[in-house]
């Protein structure tokens, strides 16, 4: 169980840290004419680079508490953090015509409230 457990968080790290770095590093107008970054056209690009910041946060505090064995409660908690912007961006993309993407997103919910279930139950 564990190693399912760090398998999962580990891949959110990922999919956090390529997300947080495109958003927090790449011009808005160049995210915005990609396939599934149609919304941060119509975004502050304050809260796009925001967005950026706690994605590249989460991917931190998805590993690097257990890791390193200080304050490991980070992970789970960041775990249902990742729940909570998950069902902001299936809103989001269900807004701006891209449903298709909302599976990837539930796909990603499903992962963190699994990491988040058996982080809490250790």
């Amino acid at each position: 169980m564990d190693l399912a457990l760090w398998i999962a968080a580990g891949t959110l790290a990922l999919v956090a840290l390529a997300g947080g770095v495109s958003k927090a590093f790449v011009p808005q107008a160049k995210l915005a004419a990609a396939r599934g970054g149609e919304w941060t056209a119509d975004a502050q690009p304050w809260f796009v680079k925001g967005l950026g910041v706690l994605e590249l946060l989460a991917a931190a505090g998805l590993v690097l508490p257990a890791l390193t064995r200080v304050a490991p409660v980070l992970v789970p908690v960041t775990a249902v953090c990742w729940v909570l912007l998950m069902i902001g961006a299936m809103i989001t993309h269900v807004r701006h015509g891209s449903a298709n993407l909302v599976v990837l997103n539930l796909a990603y919910l499903a992962v963190a409230a699994f990491v988040a279930w058996g982080r809490f139950a250790a």
